[in-house]
């Protein structure tokens, strides 16, 4: 049995490319998680985007297919997490994938999942990626090769100008199988507990409480802010905060809900000379026509694609052996980007969008209320050292450097964010602080590993309860550098081997 507390994917937006800018912040698809105040970003609540309905945020997410660099998953083998170096987790990102450009080392063409070049180049992806070469990153016609570091084109879940979210690629195929039950509408309101042993689970529906129980094992996949709160919400978890809300406590396990980590990042944003940015189509209702009879009778057009063309991966540090920052070019900017509404600036312009990679804060996801249809409380550990902070400002340097190069020149106008007037670091720190956001790519709050601070082992099974799982970001030892939707469903596979696994030996 599937439970889902969201609808059935069957909102049209969620299918088109483009589409996620609407998806972002429809509550009927979307659990529209707010964070908690954050002293280090002048009090401010992050607005925490996180799909909800079949196929989860792979439904409603930019689409960007990015696996991370291989030294992430070494340095997971490195912590303990045995069978997860790069070497053996490249295996199931083949086996997942059907990739468009064909078959090689790296990738696989048999697999549920499409991976696509996007339909276009736009002249201003192009120039931004002439530019970056002219800034001294190396051209990378594969972020998900060989090499991580360069500059070049992002391929993104879809084909043919469809998204491929998790549910479209797996679930789709399985739904006439005799042994599926999908319940959609759903919402897992807690574990039942038998002793130590997870034997079902509670959820509740429209018409009211339900219970599935589990003859073989329970895998909670509701993401890396829903899960620690499950789990707690079933009294596991640091035994002195669960009875705070008068949760029997099963089991003390103090990883669950800690170590959360996440990308953040700024936007700089540069007024265009000419009207060739997306902020035109979304400004005229005749050109949206326009796009939109491209993409229904075709699938072409800006529909097609997600409006994030290219982009880099480089270092903050020339010391550094590896990438620790993502510059992401759209082809548009954005004059207010909150839960309820995303709207561009009324003039051609552009972003380029320095995101960090390797953050050292670390944050939190714990209960706000035993009432599991309450939000959880999400408290992340941004820019409270000083390379984090120094990060984004390198990064925001590196996109005024490419802005400045001949590729651009005769597209970049003036810088609308942050501005001219802030040139020196008080003033660039300050920006940060002020309007840096989440990346939405939040891990580790169920991490994987063997330490006090784990709360899975390898096999993704909970430290000291039988018959439970978690599969799903949380897991991750340590966020990738990169966009974490390939990765996520990654471990999906590898989950699904090792419960296989497990069943032919009944070791659940």
């Amino acid at each position: 049995m599937l439970l889902e507390a969201g609808p059935a994917d069957i909102n049209p937006w969620i299918h088109v490319p483009l589409g996620f800018s609407r998806t972002y912040f429809n509550s009927r698809i979307n659990w529209k998680y707010d964070s908690q105040p954050h002293p280090q970003l002048q009090g401010r609540q992050l607005y925490l985007p996180r799909g909800k309905t079949l196929g989860g945020t792979s439904a409603i997410n930019g689409m960007l297919y990015i696996r991370g660099h291989h030294s992430d998953y070494d340095d997971w083998h490195r912590q303990g997490c045995v069978g997860w170096d790069w070497q053996s987790v490249l295996p199931y990102f083949r086996k997942s994938e059907d990739q468009a450009r064909g078959e090689d080392d790296f990738h696989g063409v048999e697999g549920p999942l499409k991976v696509s070049d996007q339909p276009y180049r736009s002249v201003l992806s192009e120039a931004f990626v002439a530019a970056s070469e002219q800034a001294g990153i190396a051209p990378n016609p594969d972020f998900n090769g060989a090499e991580q570091a360069g500059t070049g084109y992002y391929q993104i879940t879809a084909r043919d100008g469809r998204r491929c979210s998790s549910a479209t690629a797996y679930l789709k195929p399985a739904r006439n199988r005799r042994n599926l039950v999908v319940k959609t509408g759903a919402q897992a309101t807690g574990l039942v507990m038998d002793g130590r042993r997870a034997a079902g689970v509670r959820y509740r529906t429209s018409a009211g409480d339900g219970v599935a129980s589990a003859r073989r094992e329970v895998i909670v996949s509701a993401g890396t802010l829903a899960s620690p709160q499950l789990l707690m919400l079933s009294g596991i978890g640091p035994a002195d905060h669960l009875r705070q809300f008068g949760i029997p406590v099963v089991h003390d396990l103090v990883g669950v809900g800690s170590n959360l980590h996440d990308h953040f990042n700024v936007y700089t944003s540069f007024r265009c000379a000419q009207p060739v940015s997306l902020n035109e189509v979304n400004n005229s209702p005749l050109r949206q026509l326009w796009a939109g009879m491209q993409y229904v009778v075709a699938r072409k057009g800006p529909l097609a694609a997600n409006g994030m063309l290219a982009g880099a991966f480089t270092t903050s540090d020339p010391s550094l052996d590896r990438p620790d920052l993502q510059i992401v070019f759209l082809d548009y900017s954005m004059a207010e980007r909150t839960k309820t509404a995303v709207k561009s600036h009324p003039f051609p312009a552009f972003s380029l969008m320095p995101v960090h990679l390797r953050p050292d804060g670390r944050g939190t996801v714990r209960l706000q209320s035993a009432n599991p249809l309450a939000q959880p409380a999400v408290q992340f550990g941004f820019l409270q050292t000083e390379y984090d902070v120094q990060a984004l400002l390198a990064g925001i340097q590196i996109c005024r450097k490419i802005a400045r190069q001949p590729g651009l020149k005769d597209f970049t106008l003036d810088e609308i964010s942050p501005g001219s007037e802030y040139g020196d670091r008080a003033g660039l720190e300050a920006f940060v602080r002020k309007t840096g956001i989440s990346n939405s790519h939040a891990t580790s709050t169920c991490a994987m590993g063997v330490g006090p601070q784990s709360v899975v082992d390898p096999r993704l099974k909970v430290h000291g309860i039988a018959g439970l799982r978690v599969a799903d970001a949380s897991i991750m030892p340590s966020v990738v550098a990169g966009n974490t939707n390939a990765p996520a469903i990654m471990i999906g596979e590898k989950a699904a081997a090792m419960i296989l696994e497990d069943a032919d030996r009944h070791a659940f």
